[in-house]
C-alpha cells in the first residue's frame, strides 16, 4: 500500500506501508513493521514498529519498539524508547492537564 495526502481517523488505525503527507488519528495509531511514514504526525497514542520522518505528537505517549527508527522532533505526555529502536531529534515532555478545583470537589461530594 502506498498513499499520499491528508489523512484524519476518528478510530484506531494500523498502517503497515508507505504514507506522504499529513495523518492525524483521534485514537492509537500503529505503525506495523512495514510502515514508512513521511509526514508529521499527531495521535492520542502512537506505537512504532517501522519508520517515521517527520514530527510526532501525542497526547499520551508514544513507544519506539525494537528495530524502529523516528527522525524528528517529538512532543508526548510520555515515551518508551525500546534496546535496538533508533530515534533522533528533540523531545518535548507535555505535562497533563490538571483537573479543574470544580470538578474535583465534585467528584469528592
Amino acid at each position: 500500500m502506498r498513499l499520499r495526502g491528508e489523512l484524519y481517523s476518528e478510530e484506531e488505525l494500523y498502517l503497515d506501508g508507505e504514507f506522504e503527507g499529513t495523518l492525524e488519528v483521534r485514537h492509537r495509531l500503529t505503525i506495523g513493521p512495514n510502515g514508512k511514514i513521511k509526514a508529521n504526525v499527531k495521535a492520542k497514542e502512537l506505537v512504532v514498529e517501522g519508520w517515521i520522518q517527520g514530527n510526532v505528537e501525542a497526547a499520551e505517549r508514544i513507544v519506539i519498539m525494537n528495530g524502529a527508527s523516528i527522525l524528528g522532533d517529538v512532543k508526548t505526555s510520555g515515551i518508551v524508547i525500546e534496546d535496538g529502536a533508533f530515534f533522533k531529534g528533540g523531545i518535548d515532555i507535555l505535562r497533563p492537564e490538571p483537573v479543574s478545583s470544580t470538578l474535583a470537589k465534585a467528584a469528592v461530594v
